[in-house]
């Protein structure tokens, strides 16, 4: 695949965007939202297609594989009162055994080692933690809940009493419908603190008629951390390291893949998390997908060379993000900047609850 210069460099994936442009709520229907289409391999691409999420049961074809990513968000920001009396804020992001869990803090500086603090909600009794160390790397907090919070899953029962869905800062309108409509329909394992967005598309009855059409389905587990959405801020991209995230691709999908390939069909990742954990299972495989389970840190740019999916179902994403160096590599940083600047005239509307982009595989240059 071509690259210069310019791609190694963050300042290259910068654009603006009017604030009116990011969505505040979801599209209902789900499979209602707009989508782009993109089928060109010309570097700067021929005029893509502006179509709904609904017409991919036409995009799509008969033998074709979706890959999905069926995490299942934690309703993981807590509000706690300190010691002071004062209200803050706990934002959950990874176990770290015994009932300790590595948080974001806020305000961070009045939550030290020692400290108590009290979990609040509506209709609740008052919940003590305890503040245990400060974790340097992320700036957040080691917090002590009982042990027998061990776990993501062992947890949701009391983040479910206590909890709030953790949606991006920049949606700023909550209601109670968000406990719903940011989750996929077919979210399973319980885990991550940000949706993974492009699935949030799809309705049960686009589910439906894409299977109806002979499409297959499989499923991989990525819980989502808030180091997928954090814009870079290094500009030199040639040594890029990502956070690590919990991956799971078990025997079930590596099968489904190898028998899609075998009758022709194309692999199609819904999601920008589906495709890191595809392709780290490939790279990790040595060049052939194989199961795989534990934490990953894959960094996809352009030149990033694809073993595994042929096409991709995402959303407009943050500037300087690593989410669009991924579709940079799959659709040419040039290329996907001159569709974004398409998407900016033609009023798309961008980030979580957003719009969404198909890249076909007739659209994949890599």
């Amino acid at each position: 695949m071509f690259t210069d210069s310019q791609d190694f460099l963050l300042s290259s994936y910068n654009y603006e965007l009017d604030p009116s442009l990011i969505a505040q709520r979801p599209c209902e229907p789900r499979h209602q939202a707009r989508m782009m289409v993109v089928k060109s391999k010309k570097r700067l691409p021929s005029n893509p297609l502006h179509l709904k999420v609904w017409d991919l049961v036409d995009q799509l074809k008969e033998g074709d594989l979706l890959v999905m990513n069926n995490t299942r968000v934690l309703r993981a920001r807590l509000r706690v009162r300190l010691t002071q009396g004062s209200l803050g804020e706990l934002l959950l992001l990874e176990p770290q055994g015994d009932g300790r869990w590595l948080c974001l803090a806020k305000p961070a500086k009045k939550m030290r080692p020692g400290d108590a603090l009290w979990v609040e909600a509506n209709g609740q009794a008052p919940y003590l933690l305890k503040v245990l160390d400060l974790d340097q790397k992320t700036g957040g907090r080691i917090i002590q809940f009982p042990s027998e919070f061990k776990d993501r899953e062992k947890i949701e029962g009391l983040l479910k009493k206590y909890g709030e869905m953790p949606l991006p800062p920049y949606i700023h309108k909550h209601d109670a419908s968000d406990i719903d409509r940011y989750q996929t329909r077919y979210a399973s394992s319980p885990g991550a603190i940000a949706a993974p967005t492009a699935g949030l598309h799809l309705s049960d009855q686009l589910l439906e008629a894409l299977s109806e059409r002979g499409i297959c389905y499989a499923y991989i587990t990525l819980h989502v951390g808030l180091g997928t959405f954090r814009p870079l801020d290094h500009e030199d991209l040639n040594d890029l390291h990502l956070h690590n995230e919990w991956v799971e691709v078990k025997e079930e999908v590596v099968s489904a893949i190898e028998e899609c390939r075998s009758r022709g069909g194309r692999v199609i990742a819904v999601g920008t998390t589906t495709v890191r954990s595809l392709e780290a299972a490939f790279l990790r495989g040595g060049g052939q997908l194989k199961p795989l389970r534990g934490s990953v840190d894959l960094v996809i740019k352009p030149g990033f060379k694809f073993g595994v999916i042929d096409g991709l179902l995402t959303n407009f994403h943050l500037p300087k993000s690593s989410l669009l160096l991924l579709v940079s590599a799959l659709t040419g940083r040039e290329n996907l900047l001159e569709l974004y600047k398409q998407a900016i005239e033609k009023k798309y509307r961008f980030f979580s609850y957003g719009d969404a982009m198909f890249i076909s595989p007739e659209g994949v240059i890599s």
